[in-house]
């Protein structure tokens, strides 16, 4: 009569994960809950990610520029497909400018990314929540804005509203990048109106230095298109156009540059001033120091794009660290301001 079996029977083969099921490891498993939304944000992370987005919403900013001074605007003379295909032909012009459409996606992952992720972050921030989804929507409405200055052959008012856009969106972006690196209530708001309005000042004559900056480009040789492609500039004063825009412009960047100087001395003295304040006005200080050394060196070389190129880096470097300051500057109590030298300069988020 045959003996029954004692041994315990063979474990069951191993099942492989599914295509949904999140990774074994840890930090894969935190990384995948994240992404798939079911897993909250930190305040912490959430901060990293908004600076990341910051600096892709600045980078898209510079590679924008490269295409219209390599002359490539019009290397996809449609949109959003290039020359009625999925992928541009191998044609110079045609690979820089869709290798900027490229970029912008990844950008605009990266502005999802900050706009869903605010809803996730825990504890939950309405504050984050709305500055969050103004950067993907400023994107997609880039893309559109994009696609419509193509179709109008690069018309400077179109070119001119694309970089204004952009430098919008980075409003949105710093403010975002501030308020998420700080708690509400964690920095004590300020009586120090004598700072806090100039600094906020600055903000606006920033702007205004930027949009004269469009206009000497708009009436500049650097239209964006290749040769033989016919694209219209500005001609508010004629043949002398381009030499007016940019005495006005020169003119306009003087007087921000001098008071940028005076804000940082007036900062200088305020001794409880913040320090990151003090520190983007001397940040700010070097980058116009070098904006204005570098503005008269392209004039006298009459514009090389090289060169061009790098002012309008340096230009949208100064516009985040002119934002940032303003937001360092802080916000201003309710009440009557004290007498003091050294109120605080510090401010709440």
């Amino acid at each position: 009569m045959p003996v029954a079996s004692t041994s315990p029977p063979a474990p069951p083969p191993p099942v492989a994960a599914r295509p949904h099921e999140r990774p074994a490891s840890g930090r894969a498993r935190r990384v995948w809950g994240i992404a798939t939304m079911r897993e909250p944000v930190s305040p912490e992370l959430y901060a990293r990610i908004a600076l990341v987005a910051l600096g892709a919403l600045t980078l898209i900013v510079l590679t924008g520029a490269a295409v219209r001074l390599t002359d490539s605007g019009l290397g996809c003379p449609d949109w959003p497909r290039c020359y009625g295909q999925a992928v541009a032909p191998l044609k110079s012009h045609a690979i820089i400018e869709y290798s900027n459409r490229l970029i912008s996606g990844l950008v605009g992952l990266a502005a999802i990314a900050a706009g869903a992720l605010a809803f996730r972050r825990r504890p939950f921030r309405r504050d984050l929540g709305i500055l969050g989804v103004l950067l993907p929507l400023g994107v997609v409405a880039q893309a559109i804005l994009g696609g419509i200055t193509v179709e109008q052959r690069l018309a400077p008012g179109y070119v001119m509203a694309h970089f204004g856009l952009s430098m919008l969106i980075l409003v949105a972006a710093v403010t975002l990048a501030w308020r998420a690196t700080h708690e509400p209530g964690s920095r004590p708001r300020s009586n120090d109106r004598k700072l806090v309005w100039p600094i906020r000042g600055l903000a606006v004559l920033g702007a205004v230095t930027i949009f004269a900056g469009t206009v000497a480009t708009a009436a500049g040789p650097h239209a964006g298109g290749s040769k033989g492609q016919a694209i219209h500039r500005l001609r508010w004063h004629g043949a002398g156009t381009l030499d007016w825009a940019i005495h006005q412009h020169a003119s306009i960047a003087a007087v921000f540059g001098l008071c940028v100087a005076a804000c940082w001395w007036l900062a200088r003295r305020r001794t409880a001033a913040a320090p990151g304040l003090r520190r983007s006005l001397t940040v700010l200080v070097g980058l116009l120091a070098i904006q204005g050394l570098l503005g008269g060196v392209q004039y006298g070389l009459h514009l090389p794009s090289e060169i061009v190129w790098v002012h309008v880096t340096l230009a949208a470097f100064t516009w985040v660290v002119l934002l940032w300051g303003v937001a360092s500057a802080g916000r201003l109590r309710a009440g009557r301001p004290g007498r003091a030298v050294g109120a605080p300069a510090s401010a709440g988020s």
